[in-house]
Parts: structure tokens; sequence; C-alpha cells
């Protein structure tokens, strides 16, 4: 409690043997104390020069604190208000130069959008919209957007969301059920009153605050490449839109089921017969779905048995015979051969099979 004062142990000693003798004299603290003369003398020292003792007639008198270091209180006041004053002047200092900087920095936000050119920036921006939401968001989330770490940092984010009564949509790939971590994820986020689906393919990662606000991805293929953030209507209209198509499709998590009926496919098997029928090959109908190398093959050969088809070309007929899928229902993401270059006679198939199913 005394070194505040510059009071070491032996000095407080001194100062307490007065206050039990008082009007006791130098030789008393010797032979009461039994320390060092020496030592002695220069904590009497300290004493006299603080006025917590007094000397009275070759005797030492304890002096009442409050008043004898009513000086050094005083003194130590203006040095911690002096002090108080210096760190002020240095934090304005600081955010003045914090200012300028700003100031000096090539500005990458134009209006109605913004980059975000690191994981660390996009983070920071999704903290901040999330903090300020009134409404909710909506997010699609692929394969290269669930890895581990990402979700811990998204968890709180939802969570605060969901504690001040906002929505949380979250649209998963079908491949989640493969994944321990995002699935662990979705299904806390299911059960703390979260909308959680799934769905065959997502075309990118997106997150939508408010239905004002959207962070969309600058390389789908590249999470680290960060992220840009759009406001404008325009954006807004055609990605909300594309989040409520995706919702009017999906299964609710945990709603797929083992035993269902062979005569049928499922989302993600009709998604395969979609890829397929556009051209893709085995490693990237996996890559679409995010799945592994030897479940898309897994699943593919699965289809083919079904259909009873040695082929792709069989598989694809067969499945449109079935109404398994649609002629021409999907829209080819390959770029297709000019006139100039495509041969002749290349359009091959059955009379009333679209060419789209004929690349099967």
């Amino acid at each position: 409690m005394s070194q505040p004062l510059g009071l070491d142990d032996l000095t407080h000693a001194v100062y307490r043997f007065a206050l039990g003798r008082p009007g006791c004299s130098p030789e008393d603290l010797f032979s009461g104390l039994g320390a060092p003369r020496d030592d002695i003398r220069r904590s009497v020292d300290r004493l006299l020069e603080l006025s917590l003792l007094r000397p009275l007639g070759g005797t030492l008198v304890p002096a009442k604190p409050s008043l004898a270091l009513r000086t050094l209180l005083q003194q130590r006041q203006a040095e911690i208000m002096s002090k108080q004053q210096e760190f002020a002047d240095i934090k304005d200092a600081v955010e003045q130069l914090a200012e300028e900087y700003e100031v000096a920095q090539p500005s990458t936000s134009h209006s109605g959008w913004e980059r975000l050119e690191s994981q660390a920036a996009v983070l920071a921006r999704m903290e901040r919209l999330a903090g300020r939401a009134t409404v909710g968001c909506m997010s699609l989330l692929p394969a290269e957007t669930v890895e581990e770490e990402a979700l811990l940092a998204r968890r709180p984010l939802d969570q605060h969301m969901l504690e001040r009564g906002l929505s949380v949509w979250n649209i998963h790939l079908e491949s989640v059920y493969n994944d321990r971590a995002a699935l662990g994820y979705a299904r806390w986020l299911a059960r703390d009153g979260g909308r959680v689906g799934t769905v065959p393919t997502l075309p990118m990662w997106l997150v939508v605050y408010d239905r004002t606000t959207a962070l969309v991805p600058i390389d789908p293929r590249n999470p680290a490449a960060g992220a840009v953030q759009v406001s404008g209507a325009g954006f807004l209209t055609g990605l909300v839109a594309l989040f409520e198509r995706l919702c009017e499709t999906m299964r609710p998590l945990d709603s797929l089921c083992g035993g269902a009926a062979q005569d049928r496919p499922t989302p993600m098997e009709k998604e395969i017969l979609r890829l397929m029928s556009q051209g893709l090959t085995d490693d990237a109908v996996r890559k679409k779905l995010g799945v592994g190398l030897r479940t898309a093959r897994r699943m593919i050969a699965d289809l083919m048995e079904r259909l009873d088809a040695r082929s792709r070309f069989e598989a694809g007929a067969n499945a449109v015979d079935r109404g398994w899928l649609r002629p021409c229902a999907c829209a080819d993401d390959r770029p297709l051969p000019s006139r100039e270059t495509q041969p002749s006679g290349s359009a091959t198939g059955t009379a009333g099979s679209p060419r789209i199913v004929s690349r099967v």
C-alpha cells in the first residue's frame, strides 16, 4: 500500500514503530527493529522528508498522513493531469495522421459498389453489415465457402442477428451432408431459428443484407480474391430474385432420405442429368455438385444402370422418354462452336430428340 509513496518495507516498519511508541528515540528504533543502523537512518530521513515524522526534543513523533502528505497529493495530481493532457494530444495527432492516410489512399469505392480485396476485409464488412441489419440476411454457400474457419467466423454474426429477432436464410449444396463442419453449422442454425435448405448446385457465393446490400465474389472460384459490395437497386433486384428462385426449389435441411423411390430421380440426380446433357465431364460434374470424383462417378453409374443405358447418349434419350429430363430445359454453359466451324451432320440423334440430348 505504501509503495506509491516511495516507502519500502523498512521505512513503513519505522513509521509503524513510531506510531506504537510516540516520542521514541533513534536508539529505540535501532534496538526495536534490529535492522542495520544505516538503513534505519535512511528510512527516518525519508519519513522526515515526507513530514510523516517530526523531530521533537531528540525524539520522533508521527504526523497525521492526510495533513502531512497533502502537498504530495497535490503534486501527484498535477503530474497525472499533465500526463492525461499529453495522452489526449498524442491521440489527436494519431487521429489526424490516420485521416490524412485515408485521404491519400486510392479510392476503391464507386457509386453502388466497393471492392474488398482480402478475406479479412470481407469478414470485417460482414461484421459491420450484420451489426447494422434490421431485417436479416440471405446467403448462398457453395462448397468452397464452407471451410471450418469461415464458418466459425460466420456463426457469431448469425447468432447475433437471430438474438435480435432477424431472419437468417442459408442455402447449401446437397453435398453439405458429406462435410461434418458445414453440416454441424447448418444444423445449429436450423435449430436456433434460421432457415436452411439445400440444392444440387449453386452459381456462386452470395450474401444479401436487408435486401439492400449484397456481397458477391470477385472470382467465384477463388474466395481469397475478396468480394464486391453492391447496393444499387438494379443489382439487388436480380440477386434477390436469384435467391428466391433457389428457395422455390431447395429442400429443407435433413429432408433427404435414403429410401427414396428408385423410379424417380432426386433433385441432385436430375441436376447430374442436366449437367451430363451439357457434355460436362465427370470431373466438371463433381465440381458443380461439390462432391468427390468417386462419388460423382458412382452416382452417374447408378443413374445409367437405372436408365438401362450403355452410353451417355442412351441415358439422355431414356431420361427424356421417362420424363426425368425435359428437352431443351437447360441452358448450356459451354461455348458452342460457330456455324462456320461446326461439322456438318454433327446434330445426331433419333427423331424428336433435341440436339442438347444427343451430347449426353
